[in-house]
Order: structure tokens, then sequence, then C-alpha cells
């Protein structure tokens, strides 16, 4: 192996969703030494990669997310980070080593974690995981109007941090459902936008409506009851606009759930783009299910006990110890929130939902759930709706409504199908084994160029080819 061959591509560079050019530099130097406590002091969402010596070290938070390859050469293993799985294959492609790449030899580092490699050869090293997120769990108050409340301000604390780093004067789009998550950002939002003596009228809500959709009728009720109707649009679309073969391109990957949930996001953020080609940012209200666990329990093999037991389930999965965790796809919402993040890329939006923020998750994980439960799933299913309206009321003033649950492909509508009425994802076409064999089929179609032998291609052995670098 050469000494003083440069052996990691950083594709994507540092990311730091509040920061600047000497916060980016303290975020790689905090990654590059290890420094777990520095990280957890890093407000805002990031993910970085720094190397120190023959160790990287990469880290992410939920709103980034980071992948790795290792490739082999003669110079040893190169090591590719980037926050897509295609980009990673371009990289080996325009090598020539494309033939390598497999999609499901990727690894996608897990939120709240940092993870280092020694690239020391053959075979390939095994990572460690460090955490650098640890909140306490059920130390709060079981006082429904408090608990509500510290959620609610960590939030706001969250949001208005995001908003500061969007220019004065920028208009703000809002993925808006109707649903509690999504009308608290809103009424949070134009609260911390008050605040910050900025017009809170720069906060537009967009609902997407593929026919004679629940969401389009709740959320028009809402903005109305609110007296905010002329800051709201609906996104009309034929229901055959769907498209879930494009949705699993996208995300690069095949939970049916994400899936449904990227096609439709896909659907109404095509729509906003073609109305205002040059808006930028972007709120939404994902992670708020994740923190006070509602997810009917039905719909998998959990328990009331499992989720308890395992604080950080809907954010994490199982952990990155556990037999479950895919190290392809990480767990929880460090796996799915691509759903988010990828669809808003592809439109060139900056995304945020304050419920992904740490702040947030922390003041949730305060809430003694086992106290306040005692034991009881139908109390799981009406908690949300009380700590969230608690917790406006407290912070803003304003008595919020709090519709029942829904999905967000359950409710945009459409005429095959898609959101026709009650639990109509359970009705939809796909199944993980569909999702799966599309995904492999994309990649298939990818690789059968990489692998012809009559293409041009390089062994890891070729000893006549410089080093690449990191471009």
């Amino acid at each position: 192996m050469l000494k003083g061959v440069e052996r990691l591509v950083d594709l994507t560079g540092p990311r730091l969703g509040t920061g600047n050019a000497a916060a980016n530099s303290a975020l790689t130097e905090a990654v590059r030494v290890g420094d777990l406590m520095g990280l957890a002091a890093t407000p805002g969402h990031f993910a970085a990669t720094a190397r120190d010596g023959q160790t990287v070290r990469m880290a992410r938070t939920l709103g980034y997310p980071l992948r790795y390859f290792v490739a082999k050469m003669f110079h040893g293993p190169f090591l590719i980070v980037a926050d897509r799985m295609d980009t990673l294959f371009e990289w080996c492609e325009s090598e020539k080593i494309g033939w390598q790449f497999d999609p499901l030899y990727t690894r996608m580092i897990p939120a709240h974690h940092l993870v280092e490699i020694d690239q020391i050869g053959c075979p390939d090293p095994a990572p460690r995981y460090r955490r650098f997120f640890t909140p306490p769990t059920g130390e709060g108050t079981t006082d429904i109007a408090e608990a509500g409340a510290a959620y609610a301000r960590a939030a706001l604390d969250g949001l208005t941090r995001w908003l500061d780093g969007v220019p004065d004067g920028q208009p703000i789009a809002l993925a808006f459902s109707g649903g509690i998550d999504s009308t608290s950002v809103l009424l949070l939002a134009r609260f911390a936008l008050t605040q910050m003596g900025r017009d809170p009228d720069l906060l537009r809500a967009f609902t997407l409506d593929l026919g004679g959709g629940a969401d389009a009728a709740q959320a028009g009720e809402i903005v109305r009851d609110l007296g905010l109707e002329h800051h709201w649009e609906v996104v009309q679309a034929p229901a055959s606009a769907v498209d879930l073969e494009e949705a699993i391109g996208v995300i690069e990957d095949y939970h049916p759930l994400d899936v449904e949930c990227a096609a439709v996001a896909l659907c109404l953020l095509r729509g906003i783009r073609e109305r205002y080609p040059s808006l930028k940012y972007l709120l939404d209200g994902d992670g708020g299910d994740e923190n006070l666990k509602d997810y009917p329990l039905e719909d998998s093999d959990l328990t009331l006990s499992s989720v308890l037991r395992n604080p950080l389930l809907y954010q994490e999965g199982w952990g990155v110890e556990a037999l479950k965790h895919s190290l392809t796809y990480s767990g929880g919402l460090s796996r799915s929130y691509v759903r988010t993040f990828a669809p808003a890329a592809k439109y060139g939006f900056e995304a945020f939902s304050p419920y992904t923020d740490r702040p947030a998750i922390a003041a949730a994980q305060a809430i003694p759930f086992e106290a306040v439960l005692n034991g009881s799933v139908e109390r799981l299913y009406t908690l949300k709706a009380d700590i969230v309206r608690a917790g406006v009321l407290a912070v803003t003033g304003i008595e919020m409504p709090t519709p029942p649950k829904r999905r967000f492909q359950d409710g945009v509508g459409g005429q095959d199908g898609l959101g026709a009425g009650g639990d109509t994802y359970r009705k939809w076409r796909v199944s993980k084994a569909w999702c799966r064999q599309v995904f492999l089929r994309q990649w298939d179609e990818r690789l059968r160029k990489a692998w012809d032998p009559a293409g041009e291609r390089f062994s890891g052995n070729d000893l006549s080819r410089p080093a690449p670098l990191a471009r």
C-alpha cells in the first residue's frame, strides 16, 4: 500500500444547516478528532467527514443522509463518501471501476453517531460506532401542559435558529396537510417570524390534492378557522402523476410506506416549483409522529412494551448493534428521512422540520411515557394531540385544532385508490417485494454497462494508472 496517497474521496463536504465557513471548519475538526462533546454541542442538523491519520470519521444527524462505499485499488481501499448511492456509483464509473460497485454494499451513517473506520487494507475494516446524542429518558414531568410547553419551546428554538439562516424577505413554503404536526409548525413558525421582527406572511402553506382528498378539505377548514386562508394554496394534480417507480429511484430505497410518501411528496414539490421557480426554503412537520410515538401498533409487529423500552426506536431503529439494524439503510427515521430530504433536494429546496432537531427529540424523550400511559394503547393514540395542543397554546396563545391522524399518502385523494378514504395505504398495489424488485431492476440497468466486457474498465491491481484524486 502506497503511503502519502489520499484515499478519502468526500463528494459532499461538511453540511451544517445553520453554519458558515467558520462553523463548518469547527464541525469538521470535531469530527476529525472524534470530539463527541463538540458534536453534541453543535446546533442544528449536520453531516461531515474527516481523516485523522489512517482513521476516517463520519457523523450525521437526522436531517442530512451520509453514505460511504469502499472501493479497491492497488493503493489500498478508497473510502468514497456522498449523500446518495448514485453519486458514489458515478465516481466509481468516472474512475472505470464501476464494476466494483453494488448499491447494497454502500453503508449509511446512522444518525446521532460518529463512525470510525481504519483504512488498513484488506479485509475491509469493521466500523466503530460512538453516540454523541444521549437524551435523558422519562425524567420530565407527567403534567401534560408543562410537557407540551417544553416540547413546543424546543421546536420554536429550532425554528428560530433555522429561520435566522433564511435571508430576510425570502418566502418560505410549508408542506401542509392540516394535521397536528404541520399545523403546529405553521403556528410556531409564524410566531417565530413575528418575534424576529419579520413578516409572518412570508410563510405560505401548500396542500396536495389528487382529487377529493381529505387533506385538502381538512386543511381548508383549519386555515379558515385560524384566519389564514389567504396564506394557503392547494396544489392539484391528477392521481396518475404519482409515480412510485420514480420515487424508488429518488429515495434509493424500497420500504413501501416511504416510497408512497415520497411519491406524493414529489407531486407536491413539483407543483410548488412550477408555481414558484425561485422559492428555496421549505418547512414540514416530519418527525412529530416519531417523537410522540404516534404510530398504530397494529400496522407492525411492535407492542407498547417494545416501543416504550426502546426510547429512540422510531428515530433510530433498534440500534446499531441489533440484529434488525440495516447497514445499508440504518433504521427508523435515520433511514426514512430520505423520503423528505431526497424529493426536496431534487426540486432545489432546503427542507427543515423542527421535530427532527435534537432539542425537540430530547424534550419528547423527557416525557415519562410509562407513567402517563399506564399501559393504555388508547391513551398513546390521544397523547400527541394533547401534548402539541397544550404546547402551542403555551407558546403562542392560540387554541390549535387537532384533527385525527392520517398518513400523508392517505389524505391526498385520487380516483385510483390513492387516498380515496379510510386506511387506503393498505390498498396500494405496492408491497416491499415489489418495491425491492423495482429497486434492483433500476440498478441492474445501470450496472450492466459498468460490467460490459467490451467497455473500458480498470483492474484494482493496475499499477500503471495514477491514484485518483478527490474532486
